[in-house]
């Protein structure tokens, strides 16, 4: 729910507390009128503490000005026309405020949201009527957004500190150097006749006895200085480092397995424009804490003291060294992946990006990109950090490509846009492993440094596994592999270990996800669906869900074991029906016009109670790929016994031809959709338009089917028939009838059709 509309449900205090928040710096109605667009922009990935930034804030700046004047421009009536001209009013106020400082606006803005965010907050957790506000994401991201101020204020309190210990340090030289002075003049009285030494000495053994008691008190103190500021750096980097392993431990390893599951269907696995704000505001704090850890140790070198201050230093040092290289080598990652299933001799894309290059200046000296193949057994040892000698599987052309800084979106980026795979060195397979079963990955490699070499970072991130194909056919085997690997991936795996087997639901979720995304349908697969597809992949003949619940589903069973009495597999049947919905079936199957997921025995069940004449589309057990027609009828044989018969399946080659629809259309036997839905209804907005007139003497051809009940089929073209003379009949055993004959016939009609009328059509036509 919308953060404004249960800010407006607050009582009492925090009521109060809301309210307080608005003025003419920024009115309540400018909130409430834009509320739905305020909480739809990127405040968070404002950089306040950066003036580069400003253009962006600018941007906002008009775009809201923009918003309010588009809201007054559709103001009507007579409360309209006062709403109007106030918030024209309120337009003309905030361009007037903060057209200078549009930064000062995004702070506003940021500091009522979180405000309000944390009002509804506390209120929902006192069981409040507000009621939920924040889902965990929000709640998330608002506790990474307070650690961020939190370590705002101690950076800034280390550096208030750093500075005070500077200018005591300085102080302390000074007041030594004059403690020097004095020694110098106290050795000089051995040159001064007696009775001058006795009237000086005095006077400056007690200056120095002053200094020095003064020097030791404060050296103490500097000291103290010194660890305390060391042990606040310490505080400092224990918070960095827990927010660094929440933003890149958890956020962007979730970011990382969305992308994967959208490999497979799933949700787009979103921006990374807020991923890259946490990562800059890290970049920004730890370097601001390393430069004082380094002034820290500088002063140290100044005046040294003895203590245990030196070796703390090396530790922060050596700490805070580790949290950036952590974060540098982390964030080097792909925006786009390369295609999962990869034909050799074929161009594909990929980007990478590094989402601390603009905070780091790495755009200064753009680095240069490597891609290159490696097999699954290469990528283990180059994550055990073995020496692989830059070996590679295959050789990738146009593998190189230099980081580019784009200054509108503050992004670091490399994109590889005419990459081709030309040839692939395949390792020995092992046992039942086939070529589609062998993953690869994209390695991309660079090398940069920050802070004027400073550092040097050689940063390496491997794609998602990938299955190199040489051939159209192998591309069905192959994405079985892509599947299975993308949903049931663990984080942090070797490369790239699998669980052999899976529960039935688990693939029961990756199976729809991806059956949803490639037909582009919201219609998924349903409950009874998922239980003919157990049915299938399990040889079982139970209807009950839960049997299947707690089941499991190897590999082997999923992609390499034909099913019973068939030569294909469970994924290559599937596939096949992915694949004929979605070029030729779509819009039946989101209508619902498809029942699809039923075997030849349930057709007959459910037919057999309904009228002659109704139908029911369902996909073929028999054939990859394939769709067939069960209808209630007669029994020709039998007088007063009906039926349920059955077409050959079509496949896509049928389709190509003529469409579902229209086939369904010449069928006039077939009445009802089951259960009762009259066919014209369901497909007649998808029928072929009537035939057009001749153009320069040529006919165009129309092919049509028909069953006759005489048994023999009659391919119906134009306005004259051709009828078989066949004395066999043309149902199998099982009652299904075979159009395969038929449709030569018809393509030899329409062959003849093709020749011009006047040396054709009237010799034909009876």
């Amino acid at each position: 729910m919308a953060v404004w509309i249960q800010a407006q449900q607050l009582q009492g205090d925090a009521l109060h507390q809301m309210q307080s928040l608005y003025g003419q710096h920024f009115p309540i109605e400018v909130r409430h009128y834009l509320s739905q667009w305020l909480e739809g922009q990127l405040w968070d990935v404002i950089d306040l503490e950066n003036p580069q930034e400003e253009f962006k804030a600018k941007r906002l700046l008009d775009s809201l000005i923009q918003e309010l004047q588009n809201k007054a421009e559709h103001q009507v009536g007579e409360d309209g026309f006062l709403l109007k001209i106030k918030l024209g009013h309120y337009a003309s106020q905030l361009k007037s405020t903060y057209d200078r400082c549009p930064l000062e606006l995004v702070r506003c803005i940021k500091h009522i949201l979180y405000t309000e965010q944390r009002l509804v907050r506390e209120a929902s957790n006192s069981s409040s009527p507000v009621g939920g506000m924040m889902d965990s994401m929000s709640q998330k991201y608002q506790q990474i957004n307070q650690v961020f101020e939190e370590l705002r204020l101690l950076t800034q309190d280390t550096e208030n500190d750093l500075r005070k210990l500077q200018h005591n340090q300085e102080y302390f030289i000074i007041q030594y150097q004059e403690s020097l002075r004095i020694q110098a003049q106290l050795t000089s009285l051995a040159t001064l006749p007696p009775a001058d030494r006795q009237l000086r000495e005095p006077t400056l053994l007690s200056k120095r006895a002053t200094v020095e008691a003064w020097l030791t008190r404060e050296a103490n103190t500097l000291q103290k200085y010194r660890l305390d500021l060391a042990e606040k750096h310490q505080k400092s980097l224990q918070l960095l480092r827990k927010q660094q392993t929440i933003i890149l431990d958890d956020e962007l390893i979730h970011w990382k397995r969305r992308q994967q599951l959208a490999g497979n269907g799933g949700p787009p696995e979103g921006g990374l424009d807020i991923l890259q704000s946490w990562c800059e505001k890290l970049a920004e704090t730890i370097w601001q804490n390393r430069q004082q850890i380094r002034r820290a140790e500088h002063l140290r070198q100044q005046l040294p003291i003895p203590g245990p201050i030196e070796e703390l230093l090396n530790d922060l040092n050596s700490t805070i060294t580790d949290i950036i290289s952590a974060l540098v080598t982390s964030t080097f990652i792909i925006e786009k992946q390369p295609p999962q299933v990869l034909k050799t001799q074929t161009k594909f894309v990929a980007t990478v990006r590094l989402l601390v290059g603009g905070k780091l200046n790495v755009h200064m000296n753009p680095p240069q990109v490597k891609a290159t193949i490696i097999s699954e057994q290469q990528a283990k040892a180059l994550l055990k950090n073995e020496n692989t000698r830059n070996d590679s599987s295959g050789e990738i052309l146009n593998n190189n490509c230099v980081m580019e800084y784009h200054q509108a979106t503050g992004t670091l980026s490399a994109n590889f846009r005419n990459m081709s795979l030309k040839r692939i060195k395949r390792s020995d397979r092992r046992g039942a492993e086939s070529v589609t079963e062998e993953k690869f990955t994209i390695l991309f490699e660079s090398q940069f440094s920050v802070g004027g070499n400073e550092l040097v970072f050689q940063v390496k991130t491997l794609s998602l596994p990938v299955v190199v194909i040489v051939h159209g056919s192998q591309d069905n085997n192959a994405t079985a592999t892509v599947l299975w690997d993308n949903a049931f991936a663990e984080p942090g795996r070797v490369p790239f270990i699998v669980p052999d087997k899976v529960l039935w639901p688990q693939l029961c979720e990756a199976l729809n996800m991806k059956y949803k995304a490639e037909v582009q349908s919201n219609r998924g697969l349903s409950e009874e669906n998922l239980v003919f597809l157990a049915q299938k992949a399990f040889s079982s003949s139970s209807i009950n869900p839960d049997d299947y619940r707690g089941m499991t589903m190897t590999w082997s069973q999923f992609n390499r074991e034909s099913l019973p009495g068939r030569n294909f597999t469970f994924w290559q049947w599937f596939d096949g029906v992915m694949e004929l919905t979605k070029k030729h079936l779509k819009p039946h199957w989101n209508d619902g016009a498809i029942l699809g997921f039923v075997n030849k025995q349930q057709a007959q069940d459910m037919l057999m109670s309904k009228p002659n004449g109704t139908f029911l589309l369902r996909f073929s057990d028999s054939e990859i790929g394939g769709i067939t027609i069960a209808w209630v009828a007669e029994n020709p044989n039998k007088p007063g016994e009906r039926m349920v018969w059955n077409l050959m399946p079509y496949t896509a080659k049928d389709f190509s031809i003529r469409s579902l629809a229209d086939r369904i259309s010449d069928l006039n036997h077939l009445l009802f959709l089951y259960p009762d839905r009259p066919k014209d209804e369901v497909f007649s907005k998808y029928y072929t338009p009537p035939l057009s007139k001749a153009v320069d003497g040529y006919v165009k051809p129309q092919i049509k089917q028909v069953v006759p009940e005489c048994l023999c089929l009659i391919p119906c073209v134009t306005n004259w028939f051709l009828c078989c003379d066949r004395s066999d009949s043309m149902l199998d055993a099982d009652g299904d009838f075979d159009l395969d004959d038929t449709m030569d016939v018809a393509r030899h009609v329409e062959e003849l059709l093709r020749r011009p009328m006047e040396s054709q059509w009237s010799g034909q036509q009876s």
